[in-house]
C-alpha cells in the first residue's frame, strides 16, 4: 500500500498556530464571541478545516481522514453519555433537596473564629455538589463575601478562600464538565480519573486549609457571622433531612466498588427523583406543571425552584442534560480537529519532536503543565487548555508507557484551577466581577492558594516519581 509522505514539524504546527491565532483574536478583540457563544466550537473547526488542506497537500486520502474523525467520535460516546447523566443528575440533586441540603448543613458549620477555613470547606462541598465553581462563586460565594465583610475581614482574603474550595470541589466532581473534558480528552474513566488526581488533590487541599486557618488567627473579626436568613430560606424551600445524603453516599459506594460509570450516575438520578417524590412532595405541588413534567424537566432542561433570596435564585436552577450540549459539542469540535490530525500524521510528528525535548518523564509532565498554563493565557478559555494539550500529549504519554490518568490528571492540575488566575481569562474575568464587583481585581490571586499550589504539587510528584502509573499493556 503506498504511503503518504508525513509533514515536517514546522507543517505540522501550522493547524495550531491557525488555532492559537483565531482563539486570540476571539478574545482580545472581540471578547469571546467572534462567531457567537459557540465561537470555541467553530474555531476548532476551522483549524480542522486547516489540517485537512495540509492532508490534501501531502495526498493524504480523504476516506483515511473522515475514517479517523469517524473513530475519534465514536471513542467518546460513552462520556458523551456520561455528561449528559452529570447533567440530570444536577437537576434531580435539585429538586430532591440534596444540593440545598449540603449547603444548608454547611452554613450550619459558620463560626467568626474560623471562618476562612468554613469558607474553603463550605465552597468545597458546594462545588461537588453542583459540579461548578461559578455556580459556587455566585451563591455561597457572595454570601460569604457579605459576611466577612460585615467581620471586617479583607474581601480579597475571603473571594481567595472561596475560589480555592470552589475549584477544589469542581475538580473532585464527577458531574464537573472540566473533570468529564479531561477523562475524556485523555482516554481515561472519570471515576479513575477522579481517584487517582485526589492523590495530588488532597494534600493540596489540606495545605490550603492549613494556610486558611493559620491566616484566621491574625483577623480581627469585630461582627457577626449572620447566616440565619439563608437558613430561613433553604428550610422554606425544601424539606431538610439527614437522609437526602443518602443519594450521594449511594453514588460514592458504587464508585468505591468500581461500578461503571453509566452504572452508578444512572442509580444516582433514579435514586434523587425517588427522594424527590417522597421528601420534596409539599414543593412538588406548589410548582405548576404536573409531578411528571417537574421530574422530567429536572432531567432533561431548564428547572427553576423559585426563592425569595436573588442569591439562592442562582443556585436552586439546573439546565439537566440541555446544560451539557455545549460542552458535549466542543469535545465532538475536538475529536474532529484530533482525526485530522492524527490522519495527516501532524499529531505523531508533534509527538515525537516533543519527546525528543522531554526526554524525561518529568520533561514530559512540565511541557503539559507549561503548555496549559500558556494556553489559558493565549486562548484564555480552561476548556481549550484542557481540549488541546490532552489532544498534543496523548500519544507522548502512550509512547512513555505513562497510564492516561497521568495526563488527565496533569490536565486539571494545571488547565482547569489556574484559568481564575489569569484575570483576561473568562474564568478569572468571571470570579472577579462576582465576587470582587470589578473585572481585573487582583486581589485575590494571593489567597487563591489552592490554584496556584495545583501545578507546582503535580510537578513536585512527577520529580520524585511520586505515585506515577505505568500504563497496562494488553497481552
Amino acid at each position: 500500500m503506498k504511503r503518504h509522505k508525513k509533514p515536517n514539524l514546522r507543517t505540522s504546527l501550522i493547524a495550531v498556530f491557525v488555532l492559537v491565532l483565531l482563539l486570540a483574536i476571539n478574545i482580545f478583540k472581540f471578547e469571546g464571541v467572534l462567531l457567537g457563544s459557540y465561537s470555541n466550537h467553530y474555531l476548532l473547526l476551522i483549524a480542522a478545516t486547516v489540517a485537512f488542506g495540509t492532508g490534501v497537500s501531502h495526498k493524504v486520502p480523504v476516506k483515511d481522514m473522515f475514517r479517523e474523525v469517524l473513530k475519534n467520535v465514536k471513542s467518546v460516546a460513552t462520556p458523551v453519555c456520561i455528561l449528559m447523566l452529570v447533567g440530570a443528575l444536577s437537576g434531580s440533586w435539585l429538586l430532591s433537596g440534596v444540593i440545598p441540603a449540603m449547603l444548608y448543613y454547611g452554613l450550619l458549620l459558620v463560626n467568626p473564629s474560623i471562618f476562612l477555613p468554613t469558607c474553603v470547606l463550605i465552597s468545597a462541598i458546594v462545588s461537588i455538589a453542583t459540579g461548578s465553581s461559578w455556580t459556587t462563586s455566585a451563591t455561597v460565594g457572595i454570601a460569604f463575601v457579605g459576611i466577612g465583610t460585615t467581620l471586617g475581614i479583607e474581601t480579597g482574603i475571603i473571594a481567595g478562600a472561596v475560589i480555592s474550595g470552589a475549584y477544589f470541589g469542581d475538580k473532585m466532581s464527577p458531574l464537573s464538565d472540566t473533570t468529564n473534558l479531561a477523562s475524556t480528552m485523555a482516554g481515561t474513566d472519570l471515576f479513575t480519573h477522579i481517584r487517582y488526581m485526589s492523590l495530588t488533590t488532597i494534600p493540596t487541599f489540606i495545605l490550603t486549609l492549613i494556610c486558611f486557618t493559620t491566616l484566621s488567627f491574625f483577623q480581627d473579626t469585630t461582627g457577626v457571622a449572620d447566616v440565619s436568613i439563608f437558613l430561613e430560606e433553604i428550610a422554606a424551600t425544601f424539606q431538610i433531612s439527614p437522609f437526602l445524603f443518602l443519594v450521594p453516599g449511594l453514588v460514592i459506594g458504587l464508585m468505591l466498588f468500581k461500578i461503571k460509570p453509566l452504572i452508578s450516575l444512572s442509580a444516582g438520578v433514579g435514586c434523587a427523583l425517588l427522594f424527590a417524590i417522597f421528601f420534596q412532595g409539599e414543593l412538588l405541588s406548589k410548582l405548576d406543571s404536573p409531578t411528571i413534567e417537574v421530574l422530567t424537566k429536572s432531567v432533561f432542561s431548564n428547572l427553576k425552584v423559585p426563592s425569595k433570596s436573588d442569591t439562592l435564585n442562582s443556585l436552586f436552577r439546573s439546565d439537566g442534560v440541555l446544560g451539557m450540549v455545549w460542552t458535549i459539542l466542543l469535545i465532538l469540535a475536538a475529536m474532529v480537529f484530533g482525526g485530522v490530525m492524527d490522519a495527516i500524521g501532524a499529531l505523531s510528528r508533534i509527538t515525537t519532536s516533543l519527546l525528543h525535548i522531554a526526554r524525561t518523564t518529568f520533561g514530559l509532565f512540565a511541557s503539559t503543565v507549561f503548555s496549559c498554563l500558556g494556553l489559558n493565557l493565549v486562548a484564555s478559555d480552561q476548556y481549550l487548555a484542557i481540549v488541546v494539550p490532552g489532544k498534543m500529549f496523548k500519544k507522548a504519554y502512550e509512547d512513555k508507557g505513562l497510564a492516561p490518568e497521568n495526563l488527565s490528571r496533569t490536565l486539571e492540575d494545571s488547565g482547569t484551577v489556574t484559568s481564575v488566575l489569569v484575570p483576561w481569562n473568562t474564568c478569572g474575568a468571571y470570579q472577579s466581577k462576582v465576587l470582587l464587583g470589578e473585572v481585573g481585581d487582583l486581589s485575590f490571586i494571593p489567597y487563591a492558594i489552592f490554584n496556584f499550589s495545583s501545578p507546582f504539587t503535580t510537578l513536585l510528584f512527577a520529580a520524585f516519581k511520586v505515585k506515577i502509573k505505568q500504563r497496562r499493556h494488553k497481552r
